[in-house]
């Protein structure tokens, strides 16, 4: 029986319940608080028969009046404009987020707790739309029944204490509520009881980004007792198997795991839970690899349990919407369009074009343009919108097999609809089969560039964008920091040795007549059938694919164009334009040598100077310094490094000997070559007078503008450096160091482009001839 109370305390109770009425019209929290008993005896005893006798309009005028004065200053000081946050936007899009909301606690015995999450899971609606709750120590074991542990709405799923694996008959347990309004498609995928105990479940939900398949949860619980090495290693074995059975799906480990910490044993796992979780202890965790997945928010704890209810609010964006599409126009190379394009070469005139130009510059230009325009009108285009979450192996035969299911369900056509759907999915299983097998022959081929592309693809890395805002002076101060060695008053340091004895003066024009032309129409026909059409055009406007798809029908005219500048040693103005694309070297800029400059320059010229330098090679080669390994045919850096370490090895065979070695960058080797310096040690090489002023116009006179983004900034003329999207400018920076070699036979000058090395042997302690090398 009930005891009785008297009629004070329940006049107190009844004031308090009609405050609580009260307060949540005018924001005002009270401070009283009731046991579950006393709450029920209210509720069962209210004599009727005092209710008249007591005023208590006084108290109640005084919390309208409190109350109203709160609204009111509330009124005035709040800002206008919608609520924003984490809770209210889960609020909003209920079960369509991006990771699944979660409530985590450990609830030391779940029978006990049954109650009170029935009550939340029927008054709260933040627990009620939860999309998982998970539970550690539930303390569960065959005796109990899941029809003792339903929870309307939910699905449940659990892991028991196996008291004689793990010896230990009572603690322990985990389990999984899995919101039926979320996800029907549940999957336990294993069980494990130990030291370690862990339940892994694979959720296949109504809704789900495009970037994941499934969600893998994962209910942890390591005992305090228990060897957390071990545990750890046994998890992290564990997880690393299903990221290899599951690669598409993304893992969310979830529970109590006391002294233990994932994060040294997984280190790309992120910890979520920033909130204390027992006093001022964050015990329960909740890693996954998404960064800034969730938000934790401490709510009270369950029962007379230790450990705080932790709710995880979801803040991920999807990739969909945190980067905008990529709008890339492309052109489509289909035979049908390259035969136009041939047939539109075949009947054109080129003799035209030499009779209408006035000079070699007109000419090329003319007929650069034409190609150009011809290209333009003879190919089609289209527009492809790229968004972030692609998936690699999605191809445009699976665009179509997905906008025809698209179709069958808007027609309302079930048979077509089943139909389309399996063969989506077949489609799918071999995309991706494919797919790996490209990867795994990605990995077989002896190609560090392939190899690099298949390991980001695997791992989905991305470069982060850079932090910088482009802008028109951006764009003028690079142009300018770019073009810092083009300084008229440049002097070059005159070296002693008389066999490189740099003359200021070029050489004296020859008399005699030009030489005959060096290309013929079979050649350049070769080089164009080599172009890669991946490659980007120049400033000229011709692709790379043009030249390949017409190297027929361009081989002609070019052929004579070529040679007339040979014979005129004059490089046509339009192939000596370049435009440089500044490529971040790292995510925060801090100042302009933080720009790689990538130089694009015409597919026209690149083809020409790939013949001009086979026949240059063909004259220097004997004489080039044997010591230079870059740039040339059967030579490697390994070349270089085995020969460092044979001339160190056998001289230290010697006793009383020693080594020393300084290595040597030179920057920006390639923009400090000096023209008229190159063109005496070109003469010492005995190239061809022609050919030597042929390169002194190459690299004199040359336009170049910096293109950032939208921005391009204005067109500066340099007389110094070699571009280095050229085919010319490798062999000629060897050229230009050719000369640069140890005179002492105790020294050696190793040379890979400008990376240089050099070695001195030293014996009986003279350094004398290695610091005059120096």
């Amino acid at each position: 029986m009930m005891a009785p109370r008297t009629a004070a305390s329940v006049w107190s109770s009844t004031v308090v319940l009609l405050f609580l009425l009260v307060c949540p019209v005018f924001s005002y929290t009270p401070t009283i608080s009731f046991t579950r008993e006393e709450l029920l005896n209210i509720r069962q005893y209210t004599p009727p028969d005092i209710l008249p006798v007591f005023d208590y309009s006084d108290v109640l005028l005084d919390i309208v009046v409190g109350g109203a004065a709160a609204l009111l200053k509330r009124s005035k000081t709040r800002k206008r404009g919608k609520r924003a946050g984490a809770l209210v936007k889960l609020r909003k899009r209920g079960f369509r987020t991006a990771l699944p909301s979660i409530h985590l606690a450990n609830l030391r015995s779940l029978p006990k707790k049954m109650d009170e999450l029935f009550l939340l899971s029927q008054r709260n609606k933040d627990f009620l739309n939860s999309a998982a709750l998970c539970f550690t120590e539930t303390w569960l074991n065959e005796a109990i029944p899941d029809s003792a542990l339903h929870l309307p709405g939910f699905q449940l799923f659990r892991a028991n204490r196996d008291a004689e694996s793990a010896g230990k008959s009572r603690g322990g347990g985990t389990c999984f509520y899995i919101n039926e309004r979320w996800c029907t498609d549940v999957t336990a995928l294993k069980k494990m009881c130990s030291d370690l105990e862990a339940l892994f479940i694979n959720c296949k939900p109504f809704y789900s980004p495009w970037e994941f398949s499934s969600f893998i949860l994962l209910s942890v619980y390591i005992p305090p007792q228990a060897c957390v090495n071990a545990a750890l290693q046994q998890l992290g074995d564990q997880i690393t198997d299903t990221e290899q059975q599951h690669p598409d799906s993304v893992i969310i480990i979830l529970g109590d795991f006391n002294k233990a910490n994932l994060s040294r044993e997984l280190p790309k796992y992120r910890q979520h839970v920033t909130c204390p979780t027992r006093d001022s202890n964050i015990l329960d965790h909740c890693y996954t690899t998404v960064k800034d997945a969730y938000h934790s928010v401490p709510r009270a704890a369950l029962g007379l349990s230790d450990h705080c209810l932790v709710h995880l609010i979801p803040t991920y964006r999807q990739k969909l919407k945190s980067a905008k599409p990529v709008i890339r126009t492309v052109k489509r190379w289909s035979g049908e369009a390259e035969q136009d394009l041939q047939a539109c070469f075949e009947c054109t005139d080129w003799s035209v074009f030499e009779a209408a130009a006035s000079d070699l510059d007109e000419l090329t230009d003319s007929v650069t343009s034409y190609v150009s325009f011809c290209e333009d009108m003879c190919i089609p285009t289209r527009t492809r919108l790229t968004y972030n979450n692609d998936k690699p192996w999605f191809t445009a035969k699976l665009r179509q097999l997905r906008q025809a299911k698209d179709d069958a369900y808007k027609n309302g056509d079930g048979v077509l609809y089943k139909q389309a759907k399996n063969t989506l999915a077949k489609e799918i299983r071999v995309a991706k089969r494919n797919y790996s097998e490209k990867l795994k022959k990605q990995f077989s081929a002896n190609d560090p560039a392939s190899v690099w592309k298949g390991l980001k693809d695997i791992t989905n890395y991305k470069t982060p964008p850079p932090s910088t805002v482009s802008t028109q002076q951006l764009a003028d101060d690079l142009n300018e920091f770019y073009c810092r060695f083009d300084k008229p008053c440049l002097t070059p340091y005159i070296h002693s040795n008389p066999l490189s004895m740099n003359q200021l003066t070029p050489p004296v024009t020859p008399t005699f007549p030009p030489p005959a032309p060096l290309i013929c129409e079979e050649k350049v026909r070769r080089v164009f059938v080599k172009q890669k059409t991946r490659k980007a055009p120049g400033p000229d406007g011709v692709s790379p694919a043009c030249l390949k798809t017409c190297a027929d029908q361009l081989a002609p005219i070019f052929t004579k164009i070529f040679n007339r500048s040979l014979e005129m040693c004059e490089v046509p103005s339009c192939f000596k334009r370049s435009t440089i694309i500044p490529i971040p070297k790292k995510p925060k800029i801090t100042r302009l040598n933080d720009y790689r400059p990538v130089v694009l320059t015409s597919v026209v010229m690149k083809s020409f100077e790939r013949l001009v330098s086979a026949n240059l090679k063909d004259i220097t080669g004997p004489l080039l310094d044997p010591l230079q390994f870059a740039y040339r045919a059967n030579r490697s850096v390994d070349d270089a490094i085995n020969m460092g370490l044979h001339y160190i090895l056998q001289h230290l065979d010697k006793p009383g000997t020693y080594v020393r070695i300084l290595f040597v960058d030179f920057s920006s080797a390639f923009n400090t070559i000096i023209p008229h310096l190159l063109l005496s040690k070109l003469t010492q090489l005995s190239v061809p007078t022609s050919i030597c002023q042929w390169i002194t116009n190459f690299l004199t006179d040359r336009q170049q503008i910096v293109r950032l983004g939208k921005f391009s900034s204005k067109t500066h003329t340099i007389s110094t450096g070699a571009p280095q999207g050229c085919v010319l400018s490798p062999l000629l920076f060897s050229l230009y160091t050719n000369d640069c070699t140890a005179k002492d036979p105790s020294v050696k000058l190793l040379k890979f482009a400008d990376d240089t090395t050099l070695i001195g042997l030293i014996r009986n302690g003279d350094e004398s001839a290695y610091r005059q090398e120096v």
